[in-house]
């Protein structure tokens, strides 16, 4: 076995100085993500253009036991992209460019450091709709949309990423190429092998290239902002919506009272409408292909809502403007960690029965309030099943982040919902694990982690140990 500066040696080589970082050339930002865990110090950088490289890579480090941590945009919160000490960073934002795009098809074909908002703005460009949809979506990338299997503002209509994904290209551990580029909705020659990479965080192998499902690009777009009294009229509005929109209805966020006031009040951003003694804001959008024909189906909605009493107050949209800014409300956790706003802060992201997240946010803010001092406000894609949670200690430094997992988490094993909705596990939630699967699944994700990379060099300290 050579040393890892000699393997290094052949990388340089390889990849010129765009392509391998180190020293004091190595840049920052590649230490770690979004996820605030202190920075690693990682042997190196590599910045790979082609899927060749890659192999090459995997082949080099694989044969003298050099760990590899995959990155792309580096916008996870869980650190599922923090390199490990003495490894090697592999950053894909070189691997960038959209290589096919089939309007017939509807697929396009993109490397995976290409960023996800590219993607979007390709698609539009021939009249189609990429419906994945991020507030990272100018940093983030679609290998790490596909690794983390993210979700999003349009779950409840287009399902996670994964039910976006028609084939993939992807290097193994040891840089074995698996040319998994299917472009066919019906194929079912075999096991879907990708389905094993959608969602594994970089710890089976490195996806390089992948093909996308597009859609018909909307021809209208409806949204109204309702204030409702109680968590059960937001259930009501909920079962109407989808009754009467079915498949139009494309987003339905709620924001709780308290995440409304601190968004309005503190984040200085335009309350459209006033929530009074409401106890939630709902978000509710429909995208339709005829404003004609499918702007009567919203309209028939809105008008049902207000002849059962069912609403407060609200808002309608009557331009993209105003879309625009009803989503803002509902936007505005990126603005959170501002000072003026709240400061340094724990954010979480976790699933739930749509018929229990009330009770879990009057039961997780007390007890955060109560045991450690902790205030929390709460928001998400209830259509769906996904609220974030927001907690902080005033002046507190550090957050005491631990205690307060160890209660979110432990109220959410309780009510059967997951640790994780759409931000992976990382290194952050690998304690928490156990609470959303049970030792016989643990058991067989390190099987099949074992079956692919045997030496445990791929993006090793991940999900589990």
């Amino acid at each position: 076995m050579v040393l890892a500066q000699d393997c290094l040696s052949e990388l340089r080589d390889l990849l010129g100085p765009l392509g391998c970082k180190e020293g004091a050339d190595l840049p920052s930002r590649n230490r770690t993500d979004w996820s605030f865990l202190p920075p690693a110090s990682p042997l190196a950088v590599l910045r790979p253009a082609t899927t060749g490289e890659v192999v090459h890579i995997m082949r080099h480090c694989h044969a003298n036991q050099i760990t590899v941590t995959p990155q792309g945009g580096l916008t996870g919160l869980c650190g599922g992209a923090r390199p490990t000490d003495g490894g090697v960073a592999l950053s894909l934002e070189r691997l960038t460019g959209i290589e096919d795009l089939d309007p017939v098809g509807m697929t396009m074909t993109v490397r995976a450091g290409t960023p996800l908002e590219t993607v979007q703005k390709a698609a539009a460009e021939v009249g189609l709709f990429f419906p994945l949809d991020l507030g990272a979506r100018g940093s983030c990338t679609i290998g790490g949309n596909l690794s983390t299997n993210a979700g999003g503002n349009r779950v409840i209509r287009y399902g996670m990423t994964r039910d976006l994904v028609l084939g993939i290209e992807a290097v193994l551990a040891d840089g074995t190429l698996l040319p998994m580029l299917n472009r066919m909705i019906k194929n079912n020659a075999g096991y879907d092998l990708k389905q094993l990479f959608l969602g594994s965080e970089g710890t089976l192998g490195v996806i390089t290239r992948v093909v996308l499902r597009l859609y018909p690009q909307p021809g209208c777009t409806s949204a109204a902002l309702c204030i409702v009294p109680d968590y059960e009229t937001v259930l009501s509005v909920l079962g109407a919506a989808r009754k009467r929109l079915g498949p139009l209805l494309s987003a339905f966020e709620v924001m709780w009272a308290d995440y409304w006031h601190q968004a309005t009040d503190r984040a200085g951003i335009r309350a459209p409408v006033a929530m009074g003694k409401g106890s939630h804001a709902i978000l509710i959008e429909m995208q339709g292909l005829d404003s004609e024909i499918d702007g009567t189906r919203f309209d028939s909605l809105l008008e049902h809502l207000l002849e059962e009493g069912l609403v407060l107050n609200g808002a309608v949209a009557q331009s993209l403007s105003d879309i625009t800014a009803f989503w803002a409300t509902r936007d505005a956790a990126a603005e959170f960690a501002n000072p003026a706003v709240i400061g340094p802060h724990i954010s979480f992201d976790v699933g739930l029965p749509v018929a229990r997240m009330d009770e879990f946010a009057r039961q997780a803010k007390a007890e955060l309030l109560d045991q450690l001092g902790c205030h929390s406000v709460f928001y998400g894609h209830v259509g769906d099943g996904n609220l974030h949670v927001v907690a902080w200690k005033p002046d507190a430094d550090p957050q005491p982040l631990d205690a307060a997992s160890g209660i979110v988490y432990r109220i959410v094993g309780e009510m059967d919902g997951t640790v994780s909705a759409e931000h992976g596990i990382g290194t952050l939630k690998k304690p928490y694990l156990p609470l959303s699967r049970s030792p016989s699944e643990i058991a067989l994700m390190r099987q099949v982690k074992q079956a692919l990379d045997p030496q445990g060099l791929l993006n090793p300290t991940k999900i589990f140990d």
